[in-house]
Order: C-alpha cells, then sequence, then structure tokens
C-alpha cells in the first residue's frame, strides 16, 4: 500500500492539473454598446464587404460583432467581442480548416503595435496574415489564449478587438482584395 505522502503528493499534482479546467464563478459582462465600425484603419479609409458564407455561419453564435473591409490593399477581419469566449480562436485556425499550409512568422512591429503573423498558401496563393487583440486600455495580447485566460479572470477590461490583417503576398503593401476564408 503506498504511503501517506505518495497518496497526498498524486492528490495535490491530480487537483494541480485539473485547476485550469475549473470555470470560473462569473465571466466579466460586458455592459458596453456595440460602438460601430471604425471608418479608417491604420491611416486608410475601410470599405464594408459582405461576410462569407462561412464567416456568417459562424457570426450567428458569436458573442459580439464580426466584420469584414478593405482597404484597397488588404483584407481585415474585425470582430467586436462582448464577453470572454472560446469562439474565438487564431485565424491560423482558420487558414487551415480552410485548405491553407500554414507557415508561423516572426512577431511583427506596426507603428510600435506588436502582432502575431504567419503565412498562408493555398494553390498559387500566398497570403501574409498578422492578428492582435486589444482591450479599451490598448493592451495587446498576440495570443487568443493568453487573452482568453485573462478575460476570463477579469485582468482585461472589454469589449475587445480581435483584428486580422491579410495581404496578398509576401509583404505589405501589395495587393488584392482576396476573402480570408474564400468565398463559398
Amino acid at each position: 500500500m503506498p504511503s501517506k505522502s505518495i497518496v497526498t503528493f498524486l492528490l495535490a499534482c491530480l487537483l494541480a492539473a485539473l485547476a485550469p479546467l475549473a470555470s470560473p464563478t462569473s465571466a466579466p459582462v460586458v455592459t458596453t454598446a456595440f460602438p460601430g465600425w471604425p471608418a479608417t484603419f491604420e491611416g486608410r479609409p475601410l470599405r464594408a464587404l459582405e461576410l462569407t458564407d462561412i464567416e456568417r455561419r459562424f457570426a450567428q453564435s458569436f458573442p459580439g460583432r464580426i466584420g469584414r473591409f478593405s482597404d484597397g490593399r488588404r483584407e481585415i477581419v474585425m470582430r467586436w467581442i462582448a464577453s470572454p469566449t472560446r469562439k474565438l480562436h487564431a485565424a491560423s485556425d482558420c487558414f487551415k480548416g480552410s485548405g491553407y499550409r500554414v507557415t508561423p512568422l516572426p512577431l511583427q512591429t506596426t507603428d510600435g503595435a506588436l502582432w502575431g503573423a504567419f503565412s498562408a498558401e493555398r494553390g498559387n496563393q500566398r497570403l501574409t496574415v498578422r492578428e492582435a487583440i486589444v482591450d479599451t486600455n490598448r493592451r495587446r495580447w498576440t495570443d487568443v489564449s493568453a487573452w482568453y485566460w485573462a478575460a476570463v479572470r477579469d485582468e482585461t477590461p472589454g469589449p475587445w478587438w480581435a483584428i486580422t490583417v491579410a495581404t496578398v503576398g509576401p509583404a505589405e503593401p501589395s495587393g488584392a482584395n482576396m476573402p480570408l476564408l474564400g468565398a463559398e
């Protein structure tokens, strides 16, 4: 029979392993109304684009709003997030699910702001994609899981903006107006 100290140790290990899975007692509630979509992004005017069928279906159960835009050379997807959610996931997951080969890139800095980045390739199409999540205090995350845990622990005030920028080719500016997930 195992000693009492071994049983205590194993029980402590089990509890430590299960602790991250415990739900918080209450998720932060955001009472701020949707402010509307911005007219510009990084100094360039935005033109609203229709959501793809995939994006429309996803938006039906998303706790916030999803908008797709072009600034004439890039495609920008903005998600306004009203409450912490596991429905927000890395853009690379969407691209992989749509048949792209995804390759991580080093973190990027644009106008002093940090972005996660990757390249996405499917057939002859190559995109450079960057993404970040920003709270009302301009705190940024390049990793969705890090944002999620900060949000459910009430360490960041919502609502939040998740922004994904896709550029055709290896570097900005280049491009065309390419739907992120492809039109259905």
